[in-house]
């Protein structure tokens, strides 16, 4: 295997070498920091990556005061010291064997014009495609899968100058393998832990990004969403993430749950953040023609980030979105409301319904995870380990010991599925697919119409559901800790088709007005 190494000391693989093969054990094994002469030992000295910025980090590099190839040191021994060990908070999976060539590459061009992301190390979700590293999407069916090309969001970061710092861990197939799987859990990387409250969950899927984020392994990640699997982490681990709208940032070499809704999308520290990594990831892409009619190509988001932006702003504040009485988060609720108020913004009370109409649920996830996953999985190179969703079930239950200890009931379902022309379940799958629609984007958009909004506000992650059968953009941002438990409460605004621009401009301008976002380390001091 090409790829430097596994980070996760909490391996549920070990001992399974002879079931699985030496191979899937290397994929495990614990790891050591590349050996180089430069170290990271400076930029501890002049900056703490729990909390550094884009902006911060790229002031120092280009004062020559820090170098790239220090600021990655620095960042893989932050990984060593609280991934593996200390509170071992197993987030991330492994560390691209090119990170300190790439940083060195940055360092050499720094005297070239350049973009504020050049040198800045970033950490990907484990099912997006990075070449020479394999995308296991959490599976152990996938650890020897190598793609042959980056994933298309890949090649616009390195254009933007970021190094590949590496891979986060996930939810086993975005959560889309079964049914009562824990947030976090996968088969190839176990359980990620929220570095908040490790009681609590860490939210998934896209759990070792948003932890990633929050702790500072990375001062940017990538995280994808099918429905909440950006938004929900996010709140959970206190972070800014921005599920965008569907075609934004090509999906090709990532590892789907469904076209109809699957996005990827920044998770960061502060909303400046997110708003420069967002602006590197847009483009189009000619194998994902949800992309053909990206209006925002070319867009700088870090041009909306206004202190101003909520004057004159029209709120929706859905009333199911309202926290219960005597809580919390009811005042930490009030508190965000009080804040845009105070901003500029006028908030209407409205009423949505973000539940589905379909008696049963609808069929469009497993109909298209069947499709899809056939479709990314054909797509890999000819000795690829699995090339079907009907290889994943095979190889899970050949080795059900360690690849199913929850179960591959949803993986089953969508097997099941018949994708032929005119069959029951495809005119089944064509239903439910224009009623989702009408559930989600026709509410929002009457609802926007008929009172002049210009974006819904939701708590935490209640956007995420009827926001990801629209295809709609959300951004959720953190709004404090319950003074109980000192556990994250965010809020989110969900707009319209490439509304990006608004929303970004929206939570730049209350994170501005607030300053609420406190690192793990301040509100858990126990665990560090």
């Amino acid at each position: 295997m090409n790829e430097t190494r596994d980070v996760s000391r909490r391996t549920v693989l070990r001992g399974t070498a002879t079931a699985l093969g030496t191979a899937v054990a290397a994929a495990v094994a614990l790891p050591a920091i590349p050996a180089t002469a430069a170290t990271g030992s400076r930029v501890h000295t002049l900056v703490d990556l729990e909390t550094a910025t884009v902006a911060q980090l790229s002031q120092l590099l280009d004062a020559g005061r820090i170098t790239s190839e220090e600021l990655v040191r620095a960042h893989l021994e932050r990984i060593e010291a609280l991934n593996a060990q200390g509170p071992s908070l197993n987030a991330v999976r492994a560390i691209n064997p090119l990170a300190l060539a790439e940083a060195r590459a940055a360092d050499a061009a720094r005297h070239r014009p350049h973009g504020q992301l050049l040198g800045i190390p970033v950490l990907l979700k484990d099912n997006i495609d990075v070449r020479g590293m394999t995308t296991t999407a959490g599976s152990v069916a996938l650890v020897e899968s190598f793609p042959a090309v980056d994933a298309p969001l890949v090649t616009q970061l390195k254009k933007a100058g970021v190094v590949i710092l590496g891979k986060a861990k996930l939810t086993e197939f975005a959560n889309f393998l079964t049914t009562g799987m824990p947030p976090g859990y996968s088969s190839a990387g176990g359980q990620v832990l929220n570095p908040y409250d490790v009681s609590q969950t860490p939210s998934g899927s896209s759990s070792g990004p948003a932890v990633s984020s929050a702790v500072g392994f990375a001062p940017l990640t990538v995280g994808t969403e099918t429905s909440g699997s950006i938004l929900s982490p996010s709140f959970a681990n206190s972070d800014v993430g921005i599920k965008p709208t569907l075609g934004l940032i090509s999906r090709t070499g990532i590892v789907p749950i469904a076209a109809s809704q699957d996005t990827a999308g920044p998770i960061t520290k502060t909303v400046a953040d997110a708003a420069a990594e967002l602006t590197a990831l847009t483009g189009t892409d000619p194998l994902d023609p949800a992309t053909a009619a990206n209006p925002l190509v070319g867009h700088d988001f870090t041009s909306d980030l206004r202190p101003d932006a909520l004057r004159g702003a029209r709120i929706g504040v859905v009333a199911s979105q309202i926290p219960p009485a005597g809580t919390d988060n009811l005042t930490l609720w009030n508190a965000a409301t009080a804040a845009l108020t105070a901003q500029g913004a006028t908030l209407v009370p409205v009423t949505l319904d973000t539940t589905s109409s379909i008696v049963g649920g609808s069929s469009v996830l497993t109909y298209e995870f069947k499709r899809d996953l056939n479709t990314y999985l054909s797509r890999l190179p000819a000795n690829a380990p699995r090339k079907t969703l009907a290889d994943i079930i095979a190889f899970n239950t050949a080795h059900a010991g360690v690849a199913l200890k929850f179960g591959q009931v949803l993986a089953l379902a969508a097997q099941a599925k018949d994708l032929s022309p005119g069959s029951a379940d495809t005119m089944k799958y064509l239903a439910d697919r224009a009623q989702d629609l009408a559930d989600s984007k026709a509410r929002i958009d009457a609802l926007m119409a008929a009172d002049g909004l210009t974006a819904l506000l939701f708590a935490n992650s209640g956007s995420a559901a009827i926001g990801a059968k629209a295809g709609y953009p959300s951004i959720t941002v953190p709004a404090g800790y319950q003074a109980s438990n000192r556990r994250p409460f965010n809020i989110a605004f969900l707009g319209q088709a490439w509304s990006e621009p608004t929303l970004v401009g929206y939570a730049y301008a209350y994170e501005q007005a607030t300053n609420l976002r406190q690192p793990p380390s301040a509100i858990n001091p126990t665990l560090f």
